[in-house]
């Protein structure tokens, strides 16, 4: 049983597309005659969460689904997410700086009840062309999909919530603030999953019986790996949106104070990233002591060895963000400007902000290029894991004319 892991990380998650992307190349090069869904348990969190869902509805044809979320990504504009007009930047963005710096004032005016940074709202008319809630049910009865899962942390009780929909039954894990919910899933989820702290707004949910309000489910995520084994994943890949490793030496540095984007940016590097590289350490050491065991104790125990996969970039996220910062619309750069996002010559400062925020095709059609090299890099790697070259020798050569193989767009 073979799980996918989308991670959050805002516009980075265009370089998961790409990585998928390359997937599906491998697959039909090594196993063209394969039409299923490699990936029965797909579980993700912030944007992660909206490329599930997008591609477990359709998961009946698994290539047809990840060229449609690819062709997405790499033709996006900012106001497909969120509101990048003058008046909708006045009516968030700059209120919420005003708030910041004269409260004291605007506290005393009764209507400002101010949400977030921006306005997401066109986020909600993109979900329902990309994800098609309606199909989860009947590609689950239909054998294509045994469970999908997304994630959400709740504002009002600090509970990190995974939300899961699947036709077998699985035993809740429940842990210190951390718990599985059986449901449908549903766009309000998705919107959940995928608001960026102070960025977007939080969205209302019903949990236990109680309208609760949750943000990016990245938060208090302290095992991001946990909910694909839990619903009988044994094999994984997990699609990172930052590098796991950085390269050897000191990173030149600017000696000037950190403005308020590097220290933001900082921050939610900290949430979407570090995460997902504690989890995949923890799960290497425990898969290392089971190998230690003998044969009769490994079947005293629960524990099972699971094999992971883990593909992210090659490159800083932050450095291609920079190069592309002036293509945001104007009154978002202005917003960002205002909070230290340059986007001026090597000034850099406020990039790992603006790579989250970066929903324009400049940006995301370099990322998902760049899962896709990285992918292709690792080709041998993907095919030994998914076990599809051992596939191809066993069924042999296979006639062109018992398949058509197409290249996505």
């Amino acid at each position: 049983m073979t799980g996918l892991i989308l991670t959050g990380g805002g516009a980075r998650a265009a370089y998961q597309v790409g990585v998928l992307k390359a997937v599906a190349k491998i697959r039909r090069d090594a196993a063209p005659w394969d039409r299923s869904n490699p990936f029965p348990v797909i579980t993700g969190t912030s944007a992660g969460a909206i490329n599930a869902a997008a591609l477990a509805s359709h998961c009946d044809d698994f290539d047809a689904a990840v060229a449609a979320v690819v062709d997405v990504w790499e033709n996006f504009h900012a106001d497909q997410v969120y509101r990048s007009d003058t008046i909708g930047v006045i009516r968030t963005g700059a209120r919420w700086l005003t708030m910041m710096s004269l409260g004291w004032v605007i506290a005393r005016w009764r209507r400002a009840r101010l949400r977030s940074l921006l306005d997401n709202s066109p986020l909600e008319e993109l979900l329902n062309k990309m994800v098609s809630v309606d199909r989860l049910r009947g590609v689950m009865e239909s054998g294509h999909l045994q469970a999908l899962a997304v994630t959400a942390s709740s504002y009002s009780s600090g509970t990190h919530v995974t939300f899961y929909d699947s036709l077998k039954e699985f035993a809740p894990w429940n842990r210190s603030q951390r718990v599985a919910v059986r449901m449908p899933i549903t766009v309000p989820h998705l919107l959940a999953s995928a608001a960026i702290p102070f960025v977007f707004p939080a969205v209302p949910l019903d949990f236990d019986g109680v309208t609760e309000f949750f943000g990016d489910g990245s938060m208090r995520q302290s095992a991001p790996i946990s909910p694909a084994v839990h619903l009988g994943a044994r094999r994984i890949l997990v699609v990172g949106a930052g590098r796991m490793h950085e390269p050897p030496g000191r990173r030149k540095v600017s000696g000037a104070y950190p403005n308020f984007a590097q220290i933001a940016g900082h921050a939610l590097s900290n949430i979407f990233l570090d995460a997902l590289a504690v989890d995949v350490e923890r799960l290497q050491r425990i898969n290392n002591t089971l190998a230690l065991l003998p044969p009769e104790a490994l079947a005293n125990t629960s524990l099972r060895p699971i094999e992971v996969l883990v593909i992210a970039p090659s490159q800083r996220l932050d450095d291609i963000a920079a190069k592309h910062v002036n293509s945001l619309p104007t009154p978002i750069r202005a917003l960002l400007r205002g909070v230290g996002v340059t986007g001026k010559g090597t000034d850099t400062r406020g990039a790992a902000l603006a790579s989250y925020l970066l929903f324009e095709s400049a940006y995301t059609r370099e990322l998902v290029a760049l899962g896709v090299s990285d992918t292709m890099e690792r080709r041998d790697e993907v095919t030994g894991f998914f076990g599809w070259e051992r596939r191809a020798e066993r069924r042999g050569p296979v006639p062109d004319s018992d398949f058509h193989t197409t290249e996505l767009g």
